[in-house]
């Protein structure tokens, strides 16, 4: 397996072909958030519910200037007559493309994991407008994702890249602070004397603030 990208790396620059037409990743969606998922198999009924799901929040995900790209190692076909089941038997248009992979973007980002068969597992990859990798989770086959936390999390990537600031766990329902954000914790010894006048604080080193 090649190197796998880590959260920092740029992502790898891909050719894939999707439902939607040969796209470049993460070339043709520079300036733009992105979200690039696999799921195990098409005609499958995690994965539908996973699709039907994303579709939903689709709006969402836009307001946020962030696309949805699906993948699995399936043929662009399959995908194709997949996305007009869940059209006629569900009622939802998938309008997001679906990456067909050959398997080489499975292996440039570690999608097989052999423990877990040869499908590809549910990875989900949120890269920002720079085209850097700034979150990953995996998922095994057998447990489907919460769009909830993906939607919550490519906000929250965004909310900390605007204002400088860290967000506490389940932001912005925080059971200690709320929907406030952490103040960086001071650098020096004059900023942690100062820092507990400037903010609410716990301590010194546990300061938030509203945004």
């Amino acid at each position: 397996m090649a190197n796998m990208p880590l959260l920092g790396d740029p992502f790898p620059e891909i050719t894939v072909l999707t439902t939607h037409g040969e796209k470049n990743l993460p070339g043709d969606y520079k300036g733009k958030w992105f979200v690039l998922f696999s799921h195990p198999a098409d005609f499958t009924p995690v994965c539908t519910t996973e699709f039907y799901a994303f579709q939903k929040r689709l709006a969402q995900f836009k307001k946020l200037g962030c696309e949805l790209i699906g993948l699995s190692i399936d043929q662009v076909f399959s995908h194709i007559k997949w996305v007009e089941w869940i059209k006629d038997n569900l009622k939802t248009e998938i309008e997001f493309p679906v990456i067909a992979d050959t398997g080489k973007v499975a292996e440039t980002l570690g999608l097989i994991h052999p423990g877990k068969g040869t499908n590809t597992v549910r990875a989900v990859f949120v890269v920002d407008p720079k085209g850097n990798l700034r979150l990953m989770i995996y998922y095994p086959q057998e447990i489907g994702r919460n769009m909830d936390e993906i939607v919550r999390a490519v906000t929250a990537l965004q909310t900390s890249d605007a204002n400088g600031v860290a967000l506490p766990a389940d932001w912005p329902r925080n059971e200690l602070i709320g929907d406030e954000a952490i103040v960086p914790p001071a650098k020096t010894v004059a900023a942690a004397a100062t820092r507990m006048k400037e903010h609410t604080c716990y301590d010194w080193w546990f300061c938030h603030k509203k945004l």
